[in-house]
C-alpha cells in the first residue's frame, strides 16, 4: 500500500527544498500531501493545504497574522493551525507520516505538529537547530526523529539536498516498516537508570510480565522521562511504577538534564495508579559541556562520560527535593503510593561507595515520614532499593490494586 505523507513548511521561501523533498518521496514509492505554513508570501504553486486552510484551523485568518504586526503571534496562529490539521488529517487515515522543514520558525511550528500525532506514527523534522539545547524536553514528542538541515537556511545546494534526500527516505521507509503499538496487554511505565545503578527492573520484569503485563523501561536522563510523561499523559498505561526520579532534582537545580517542568505530573493527572520511589534523587546530573552552577561548584563531581556528570545533594537539599515530589504527586486524581527503600536509594550510596551518604539519608527518609500526607500512601521497607524487599514490595501494592480493580487487566 502506498504511503503518504504530510510535507510541511513555508513555501514561499523554501520552495524549491520542499519540492525537492517531495520529488525525492515520490520517486521512492509514496505520495505526499502538502501543507503551506507561510503568512506573507505565497507559493510557486497551490499547495494540497494552503495557507488560508492553515490559519482557519485556528479560528482565525492570515490577514489577522499578518495585522498582528509580530512574526511570533502569527506563526503561533499558524502552528495552532498546522497541528490541528495535521491530527485532522492522521484521524481521516489521509497520512501515514509527516516531516517538516525549517529554521527556529519553523520547528517551533513543526514540533506542535509532531505532538498532534500519536506514537508510532512517523514524524521527522528537518531543522537547522536539531539537536540544539534551544528545544526544550517538553516540546519533544515521545518518538520524534529530527535530521539537521546542514547549508539549508537559504537555498537549494548539493549540501542541503544530502541532508533532505536521506530525510526523504527515512520518513517514507518509517511509514512503510513502522509496526504501531498495539496495547495487547496492559502496559506497566517504568522509569529507571543503568542496571549497574538500580537493579529493580531486573527483579521485577518478568514477575510483571507473569502476571498478563508489558513492561515499558524509560531512561530517566531528560528525553526519556519527557517520553515517560507524554505516554502516561495520553492514558498510555495501566499503573506506573515510577522509581528513578533524579530529572525532578536535575530541574531544581537548573541542570539540562532534564524531562520539563511537568514532570511527575501526568500520570497522576490521568488518574493512573502510580507507585513512586526516590530512585537517584541523591545525584545531580550536568551535561558535560554545562557549567556547574555556582552554588554547586564547591563539591566535587564525577565525569560519567563525556555527556554527563553527576555530584550529590546535601541533606537539605534532599529535603526541599522531596517536599517538591510530594506536591507533584499531591495533585494526582488517581492513587499515589511512595515505596521508600530506606537503607538506599542507588547502587553507589552505599558504605564504600562515593555517595555514601548516612546523614543525608537519613534527612531524606525523616522528610518522607513528616511529610507525607493523604491521599498519597506510604510505604517504608527496611532495605536497598536495589534488594529483593524492594521489588517484592511493589509488586505486593500492584497486586493489591489488582485485586481491587484499582489497575485493571
Amino acid at each position: 500500500m502506498t504511503k503518504t505523507i504530510l510535507v510541511i513548511g513555508t513555501y514561499d521561501t523554501k520552495n524549491d527544498e520542499l519540492s525537492y523533498l517531495t520529488g525525492k518521496i515520490t520517486a521512492l514509492g509514496g505520495s505526499t500531501l502538502s501543507m503551506d505554513v507561510s503568512v506573507l508570501g505565497d507559493p510557486d504553486a497551490p499547495t494540497d493545504i494552503s495557507k488560508h486552510d492553515v490559519a482557519a484551523a485556528a479560528d482565525s485568518s492570515i490577514q489577522a497574522a499578518i495585522d498582528s504586526g509580530d512574526e511570533n503571534t502569527a506563526m503561533q496562529i499558524m502552528a495552532a493551525g498546522a497541528a490541528a490539521l495535521t491530527a485532522q488529517l492522521h484521524a481521516d487515515g489521509r497520512i501515514d507520516g509527516m516531516i517538516a522543514l525549517g529554521g527556529t520558525m519553523g520547528t517551533d511550528l513543526a514540533l506542535d505538529c509532531a505532538q498532534s500525532l500519536p506514537i508510532g506514527v512517523p514524524k521527522f523534522v528537518v531543522s537547522t537547530v536539531s539537536f540544539s539545547p534551544l528545544i526544550p524536553a517538553d516540546r519533544l514528542s515521545p518518538d520524534i526523529q529530527m535530521i539537521l538541515w546542514a547549508g539549508g537556511l537559504y537555498g537549494l545546494n548539493s549540501v542541503c539536498k544530502s541532508s533532505l534526500s536521506q530525510a526523504a527516505g527515512a520518513v517514507l521507509g518509517a511509514a512503510q516498516a513502522v509496526e504501531p503499538p498495539r496495547r495487547e496487554k496492559p502496559v506497566i511505565g517504568m522509569t529507571s537508570l543503568g542496571s549497574s545503578c538500580l537493579k529493580y527492573m531486573k527483579l521485577l520484569k518478568d514477575p510483571l510480565e507473569s502476571r498478563g503485563f508489558e513492561v515499558a523501561v524509560f531512561h530517566a536522563t531528560g528525553m526519556g522521562g519527557m517520553a515517560f510523561e507524554k505516554l502516561a499523559a495520553q492514558g498510555y498505561f495501566a499503573a506506573v511504577m515510577d522509581f528513578a526520579l533524579p530529572e525532578v532534582g536535575n530541574l531544581m537545580i537548573g541542570s539540562v538534564v532534564n524531562s520539563g517542568p511537568d514532570r511527575l505530573t501526568n500520570a497522576g493527572r490521568a488518574g493512573i495508579p502510580q507507585m513512586v520511589a526516590p530512585g537517584c534523587i541523591d545525584l545531580i546530573d550536568l551535561a558535560g559541556w554545562q557549567e556547574i552552577p555556582e552554588r554547586y561548584r564547591d563539591r566535587p563531581f564525577h565525569a560519567h562520560n563525556r555527556l554527563i556528570k553527576s555530584s550529590a545533594l546535601t541533606g537539605p537539599e534532599r529535603r526541599e527535593l522531596v517536599r517538591d515530589i510530594l506536591s507533584r504527586l499531591e495533585q494526582a486524581t488517581g492513587p499515589a503510593h511512595v515505596v521508600l527503600s530506606t537503607q538506599g536509594i542507588e547502587e553507589w550510596d552505599q558504605e564504600g561507595e562515593p555517595a555514601y551518604d548516612p546523614g543525608a539519608l537519613a534527612e531524606m527518609v525523616d522528610e518522607f515520614r513528616v511529610s507525607v500526607k493523604a491521599p498519597v500512601a506510604l510505604t517504608e521497607v527496611d532495605c536497598h532499593i536495589n534488594d529483593q524487599a524492594f521489588a517484592d514490595a511493589a509488586l505486593a501494592i500492584l497486586d493489591g490494586w489488582i485485586a481491587d480493580g484499582t489497575v485493571r487487566m
